[in-house]
């Protein structure tokens, strides 16, 4: 039988990415939603675009498998600091968008261990990939 780690890794980078691509085109298209989100915590509405920016090119290397691990490390630590906007004990959809994105950075965690797989576009030293 055939082994299906590169295919499942290029799946599982997918299916990561396809969350902030999500979340760029979502912040793009109608970023009222997560500016209140900065605004009840007291941030600048214009974080909005940075983090937009940063989701479309950050979910687009992991697709492609770009210099995956450095890039996972740091989507992980975006997933564990946007989740404090959820972190809102009385509301249990908020709390289970919190636990969320825990378990997301646990996933990009994972990616940044264990790097992208066979299947990747080679770019930079080989170790990043």
């Amino acid at each position: 039988m055939p082994d299906p780690t590169p295919c499942l890794a290029l799946l599982g980078r997918i299916l990561l990415a396809g969350l902030f691509l999500a979340g760029f085109a979502q912040k793009l298209g109608d970023p009222s939603p997560a500016q209140a989100l900065l605004a009840a915590r007291g941030w600048p509405l214009w974080l909005i675009w940075p983090a937009a920016f940063y989701n479309l090119v950050a979910g687009g290397a992991v697709v492609l498998g770009m210099m995956t691990r450095p890039i996972a490390a740091t989507l992980a630590l975006y997933c564990m600091v946007t989740s404090l906007f959820h972190f809102l004990p009385d509301d249990p959809w908020q709390m289970t968008i919190f636990v969320k994105n825990w378990a997301i950075a646990g996933g990009c965690l994972m990616l940044a261990a264990h790097g992208a797989g066979p299947w990747r576009l080679r770019w930079g030293p080989d170790r990043l990939g």
